[in-house]
């Protein structure tokens, strides 16, 4: 499979670069925050992105969408990231997809995700560190299930209508097996969102489940087998994650080349320093090299192939290193200004921070890799 887009992906990233960049700058980010907005996105450019079709890009042409794949919607993630655009795509439109395409769940909630009404939120993490172990119970009560315990640093939890929530339904908390996904209505009696504000001004919340009822219809996939749609969702959310932070590793690294063609200093531009050139071209590089990784991902989980599930964790770590190279770089080349809010390319250090460790940082990544290869 060739590393690069061809004719169709090219139109569609020149599109949505030209969407994106017109209607969700990192202006737009900025207007949010300092306006203290208490949802945290626009849901009314959320309804423009399914206008676009974007919020179909994964959803079959059977369903309503344009059955396209992974390598499209990462076209789409890339430019939200290099524009630092608050938007629920990567959790809605991505992940969550991923986790309902097939199942009977699908045509209760694609219709809303393809019009631009729905956003979902993924409720998976349950400690300070992203992990495989699920804790939270579901026990049976009658023909459904009653959900107890807590999730955290659900993005879009607050204002979701829909969760997707992984519970324990049998073994103990270590065992990779009895996991069960459910789609759950945000609304659900005894379900309590607390929004707290992340390093990037984006808002995610705790969820805590206090007996929450659900029907036998809620479950995704089936009973005890909820690792299989599990690692659906993770995938994908994993692959669109390490595109967006591909997107904010070039959008920083853009920024901080046309800084250095413009800065002068002892009467010359430091983009003639030829110290500060090496660390550009060393800049280039890296994120490169990481685009590749990111790229041979969607390819292979387009083609279902089993390597896929490797090279999604490669991909995460390398565009997790690489971005943070990017911006701190570029925070360092901008000097003392750089630290300041009147300059955009704090935002994009703090940016990268949350998208680095959404889906596993590079360390678990990592570790992740050396197990698969029996290290």
């Amino acid at each position: 499979m060739p590393l690069f887009l061809n004719d169709e992906q090219t139109m569609l990233r020149d599109t949505a670069r030209d969407f994106v960049g017109e209607h969700a700058p990192v202006a737009h980010l900025r207007r949010l925050r300092d306006n203290d907005d208490a949802t945290g996105f626009d849901r009314a450019l959320w309804k423009q992105f399914a206008e676009m079709g974007f919020t179909g890009i994964l959803i079959g042409e059977d369903a309503g969408g344009l059955g396209l794949g992974h390598v499209e919607a990462g076209v789409v993630l890339e430019e939200i990231g290099r524009n630092l655009s608050p938007s629920p795509f990567l959790t809605t439109a991505v992940a969550a997809v991923a986790a309902l395409d097939g199942t009977m769940q699908a045509e209760r909630w694609f219709p809303g995700i393809l019009s631009g009404e729905t956003v979902a939120a993924l409720a998976i993490d349950e400690g300070p560190k992203h992990r495989d172990r699920i804790a939270m119970r579901a026990e049976r009560s009658g023909n459904g299930f009653r959900l107890s315990g807590a999730k955290q640093f659900v993005t879009h939890g607050h204002v979701a209508d829909l969760l997707i929530v992984a519970a324990r339904t049998a073994g103990s908390d270590k065992d990779d097996e009895g996991v069960t996904l459910f789609a759950v209505p945000a609304d659900a009696a005894g379900l309590t969102a607390t929004p707290e504000r992340l390093a990037d001004s984006s808002i995610a919340a705790r969820l805590t489940f206090e007996g929450v009822a659900v029907d036998g219809d809620a479950v995704i996939g089936t009973v005890d087998d909820g690792r299989t749609p599990l690692d659906r969702l993770l995938r994908a959310g994993r692959t669109g994650a390490s595109a967006e932070l591909l997107g904010v590793g070039g959008g920083a690294m853009d920024m901080t080349v046309a800084y250095l063609k413009q800065r002068k200093q002892f009467g010359a531009l430091i983009g003639s320093f030829q110290a500060l050139q090496h660390r550009a071209a060393h800049l280039y590089a890296e994120l490169e090299v990481a685009r590749a990784a990111v790229l041979k991902a969607q390819q292979l989980l387009d083609a279902g192939d089993a390597a896929a599930d490797q090279a999604v964790s490669v991909a995460k770590a390398m565009t997790g290193l690489a971005t943070t190279l990017s911006v701190q770089e570029g925070v360092q080349m901008h000097g003392g200004i750089g630290m300041t809010d009147e300059y955009d390319i704090g935002f994009f250090m703090k940016r990268a921070r949350v998208l680095a460790e959404m889906f596993g940082d590079t360390n678990f990544h990592a570790e992740r890799v050396a197990r698969g290869r029996g290290y």
